[in-house]
């Protein structure tokens, strides 16, 4: 196999994980409207692919490593970050080879899959890495058993153990069994080596996966080239009307008439419809007829690098340099200017379902016209990304590992303009850490994790990124998660408003909250953030 051969298949596990992104993103462990998974790695995967599209390199090797650089500067998030390490180890056992043999392509998923594991803290079996793991010791064993293998027998081999590795991740990791779940990031690796396996076999990337693994996500393939373009990607969120509950399955069968890749989940109160289609205005209009449009995206899949930091002008080249600057990541309007209004260099528009990409942060970092930088992920998604991006930075920078929106403003207000990098990265981290997060949403589906039950549609309040309360009703769940936070022992509460909620609906809310919780300092603030009712910060 020489280097065009392999941007071939590049392409071909690309356009194969993009065509079932909103499978992937339907693993989602906590029932909550933001599964990223899918689309973060194909950001990643898209950004390797064009790293060599335009290349004719002969040389498997050079290739290779091209594919790595590409994948390292686009990816985003935990899983595209894990995805470009992946590439990496490959790139480092094929980096000499002018061809790629069968041994050397094993060699390569060998070398992945260690790379992988050491480029992780903590690594967690039941994971994209186990999956990495189990596929190169099924190809080294079917090496052994085989000697005259060929590529594509190799491939089938890979395909095939992935898939059946994905099958046991919730037997090896238990939040995934609770859940009902396998591992969204081995589920994205298997469609990956399932598009490369098809296309060296023939096989037209235009029908289901070798096999769906996730019964309840209703995901529709209509043919597809591999060279043709993919139109827009339509997410969004339909709120019924009050008395009129909405028909889910007349709902699912008319987005399903419209275009390809179909995800619809929900109930008669609220349902998530992603969909990709050539007009972007016939799946809103029909939505917009049934109920409450909100959260709504909309994405030229042929330009979606390009397009992902919207609506922010560089920074000033004017701008005054600093000593040390702050680079934050926010979602909403509200919360950027919130940011900015405390002192931000430079806010990157993102958050749950919008990961910036190292690429992304590095070009924040530069644009924060600062001789070092701090930077606030405030999402434990964007964590590893951010790392990544200090890593390839020329400008002195280092990362502050917010999780949370209330970790970051926490940082924020304990920054020092005259304090050195380190003081500084000191002084947010101790800040950073003291606050406790609880989150307002719905659950997309039912299912009990953390022994907590709930049913599809519900409220659901989350404490750190962990489920910690459903109900019924926004303000009794609210309620019951400040409690949770033990926010009647605390002195402050901050309340983060968006999801769609205006000022008045908001501020009603709160009214009912405040004789709860009478000897606490209670602010609300426009966040504008998308999926949250409420993002709260108690400490």
């Amino acid at each position: 196999m020489n280097g065009l051969r392999l941007k071939q298949l590049v392409q071909a596990g690309y356009m194969w994980l993009k065509q079932h992104e909103a499978s992937v993103n339907a693993y989602n462990v906590y029932p909550v409207p933001d599964g990223d998974t899918g689309t973060n790695m194909a950001h990643t995967m898209e950004a390797a692919w064009k790293a060599v599209s335009a290349s004719e390199d002969l040389h498997a090797g050079r290739m290779a490593k091209a594919i790595s650089t590409g994948a390292l500067r686009g990816s985003r998030g935990n899983s595209g970050i894990i995805l470009s390490q992946l590439w990496r180890g490959f790139a480092k056992a094929t980096e000499p080879h002018e061809e790629l043999t069968t041994l050397e392509l094993i060699g390569g998923l060998r070398e992945a899959a260690t790379t992988a594991y050491g480029g992780v803290k903590q690594p967690v079996e039941g994971t994209m890495l186990t999956v990495a793991r189990e596929t190169a010791e099924a190809a080294e064993q079917a090496a052994k058993e085989n000697a005259n293998i060929t590529i594509r027998e190799i491939l089938q081999v890979a395909c095939k153990a992935a898939h059946e590795s994905v099958q046991r991740t919730p037997e090896k990791l238990k939040i995934l069994k609770e859940a009902g779940v396998v591992d969204s990031g081995g589920y994205g690796y298997f469609l990956i080596l399932d598009g490369m396996r098809r296309f060296i076999a023939g096989e037209p990337i235009d029908a289901p996966p070798a096999a769906e693994l996730f019964a309840r996500a209703t995901t529709g393939n209509a043919a597809t080239d591999i060279e043709a373009g993919y139109g827009y990607d339509v997410q969004y969120l339909i709120y019924a009307p009050p008395g009129q509950p909405l028909n889910l399955m007349k709902v699912r069968a008319d987005i399903e008439a419209m275009g390809e890749c179909p995800l619809i989940m929900g109930d008669e109160q609220v349902i998530k419809v992603h969909v990709h289609v050539p007009d972007p205005g016939v799946p809103i209009s029909y939505a917009a007829r049934l109920g409450s449009l909100r959260d709504v995206v909309v994405e030229d899949m042929q330009a979606q690098s390009e397009s992902f930091l919207p609506g922010q002008p560089p920074a000033s080249p004017a701008t005054p340099s600093v000593d040390v600057g702050i680079v934050a990541v926010a979602s909403g309007e509200g919360l950027l200017k919130t940011f900015k209004s405390l002192g931000a260099r430079f806010v990157i528009p993102g958050g749950q379902t919008m990961n910036p990409s190292v690429d992304d942060i590095l070009s924040a970092i530069e644009q924060a016209n600062a001789r070092s930088v701090i930077v606030l992920p405030n999402n434990g998604n964007i964590v590893m990304t951010a790392q990544q991006a200090v890593l390839l930075s020329n400008i002195p920078a280092r990362v502050v590992p917010t999780k949370t929106l209330p970790q970051g403003f926490a940082a924020m207000l304990a920054f020092n303009y005259e304090g050195d990098l380190e003081a500084n990265v000191e002084a947010l981290q101790a800040a950073a850490f003291k606050v406790t997060t609880g989150e307002i949403t719905r659950s997309t589906r039912t299912v009990t994790i953390n022994d907590v039950p709930v049913k599809d549609g519900q409220v659901i309040g989350l404490i750190n990124d962990k489920l910690a309360v459903a109900g019924d009703d926004v303000v009794e769940t609210t309620i019951a998660t400040l409690h949770k936070c033990d926010a009647i022992n605390k002195e402050i509460i901050t309340i983060y408003y968006g999801n769609g909620l205006g000022e008045g609906e908001a501020a009603i809310m709160i009214d009912r909250i405040r004789p709860f919780f009478p000897n606490q300092s209670i602010d609300l603030i426009a966040g504008g953030q998308p999926h949250y009712y409420f993002v709260m910060g108690v400490e």
